[in-house]
């Protein structure tokens, strides 16, 4: 990965993230406009040279970013805008799956919010923080759930508070629970559709990130292709079925809405024949979208009691299936900071 220099903002990449000396500290934003690149900070580097700092003539959001995190004592800084050459195809994929584990690793992560300003009450009903158009896209979400420390920061990069702080606020916000906030517990216990339900309102610029985005929540790796549309979706879930043995998966669709007290019964014999069908498995099997498993009462915890007992009928949620998974694509010193 790229990281930042604190004191010149000059890109410098390490192999192993966990062996940043002095650790690093990560920033979480919301693109407005067009962002600095890695292109045009290495350029400016290049003009600057040694007698210039290129510190004072980076875009005023990492300048800041750099002041901030120099202060807390952090030399190395990491921002999604310009530390991955998006031009490179396999680096940004690569940048992609391993984000959340970058996130999971940094000492601090800088939750920078430029629509809420330093006097906002964040615990007030009609605050800016609960407001903040940050709680609403997609890639904030691992960047809320994976750093241990994640603090506040007001336009004017005043701190508001820390996720520990705001938890209450938070989970209003995000339909996370406040133990899972805390990390009183792992948000890997929660089952699929729960974690799904979190990211059903979220909003991405483009509509393959809606599962890219997604990709650590369930610690899954994949190719990332942009122009797949929807079918990057169908592909994360496909793999999450191949590494969790948690029928939730399927707990999707008006179906499952907060008024009804069951879903309807699911024949085996009737999946098996649309899973082989080429054209009707993705639709009858998988959702189309996160927004599929949104939970009006902001709580996903879908249970089932078949209306007609039957021994091949799928239930989309067993008790036993809720920490069972197959495998894991993340070091296991990694997962072990989750948990």
């Amino acid at each position: 990965m790229y990281l930042l220099s604190t004191s010149r903002a000059e890109l410098q990449f390490f192999s192993d993230p966990s062996a940043v000396p002095g650790g690093y500290a990560i920033l979480s934003h919301t693109w407005q406009g067009q962002e600095q690149s890695y292109q045009e900070v290495e350029d400016i580097r290049r003009k600057c040279g040694k007698d210039k700092n290129p510190r004072d003539h980076v875009s005023q959001k990492i300048r800041d970013f750099c002041i901030v995190a120099e202060r807390d004592g952090y030399n190395w800084a990491w921002a999604d805008m310009c530390c991955i050459n998006k031009e490179s195809s396999t680096e940004l994929s690569e940048a992609i799956n391993s984000m959340f584990s970058w996130y999971l690793l940094a000492e601090v992560c800088y939750a920078y919010l430029e629509d809420v300003h330093k006097d906002d009450d964040p615990h007030a009903k009609d605050s800016e923080f609960r407001k903040a158009r940050w709680h609403t896209r997609g890639w904030t979400l691992q960047e809320l759930l994976a750093p241990a420390l994640v603090i506040f920061m007001s336009k004017e990069w005043v701190p508001i508070g820390t996720k520990h702080e705001l938890f209450r606020p938070i989970s209003k916000c995000t339909g996370i629970h406040k133990s899972l906030l805390t990390r009183e517990k792992s948000f890997l216990k929660a089952s699929i559709a729960e974690r799904m339900s979190w990211a059903a309102l979220r909003k991405t610029s483009r509509v393959e990130d809606e599962a890219y985005c997604l990709l650590g929540l369930f610690n899954i790796n994949m190719p990332t292709i942009y122009g797949e549309g929807h079918q990057a979706f169908q592909r994360l879930q496909q793999e999450i079925a191949k590494h969790y043995i948690d029928t939730t998966l399927f707990a999707w669709g008006s179906r499952h809405g907060p008024d009804e007290d069951r879903c309807p019964a699911v024949s085996l014999q009737m999946m098996w024949s649309s899973f082989h069908s080429p054209t009707n498995y993705g639709r009858f099997l998988f959702a189309v979208s996160p927004s599929d498993f949104h939970a009006p009462d902001g709580q996903y915890t879908p249970q089932y009691t078949p209306e007609l007992p039957s021994k091949d009928v799928l239930q989309p949620y067993m008790e036993l299936q809720r920490d069972t998974h197959v495998s894991c694509s993340l070091p296991p010193s990694v997962v072990d900071k989750l948990m």
